[in-house]
């Protein structure tokens, strides 16, 4: 079947984990790897990050719509803050860790897009620049 209404509650939390990242994706049927799409609802409480690590990717293109609160994003050029209703979005190549920082008064919910769903990931490591 080519439609899906996923409600993300339902969709168990990927185990061990921070933020508790809810592939609707993958509840939909979608391949983890090689699918055109990945899309993850993330739910960071206060010092928590989203990705498992600071990271980049060789080809794909991710996007964090925040749902509700103030995302963080760590970047080689400074830290960015992206209010509720806008979107980030990192271009493959690009290092950058996504997290709600510590200090916050409350949890960050994001919707993150990836395309595609590729296991391309590569920590990076800001001190060795």
């Amino acid at each position: 079947m080519g439609y899906h209404i996923v409600d993300p509650s339902t969709v168990e939390p990927f185990p061990d984990r921070e933020a508790e990242p809810r592939s609707i994706s993958q509840a939909a049927g979608l391949p983890k790897r090689d699918a055109k799409l990945g899309l993850r609802t993330y739910t960071a409480a206060p010092g928590e990050q989203l990705p498992a690590m600071y990271h980049y990717h060789d080809e794909q293109v991710e996007a964090f719509f925040v749902v509700d609160g103030t995302l963080h994003v760590e970047t080689p050029e400074g830290e960015l803050t992206v209010p509720e209703g806008q979107v980030f979005l990192v271009e493959p190549g690009n290092p950058h860790r996504a997290f709600n920082p510590s200090d916050a008064d409350a949890p960050v919910q994001v919707l993150a897009i990836g395309a595609p769903s590729v296991e391309d990931h590569h920590p990076y490591d800001p001190d060795s620049e």
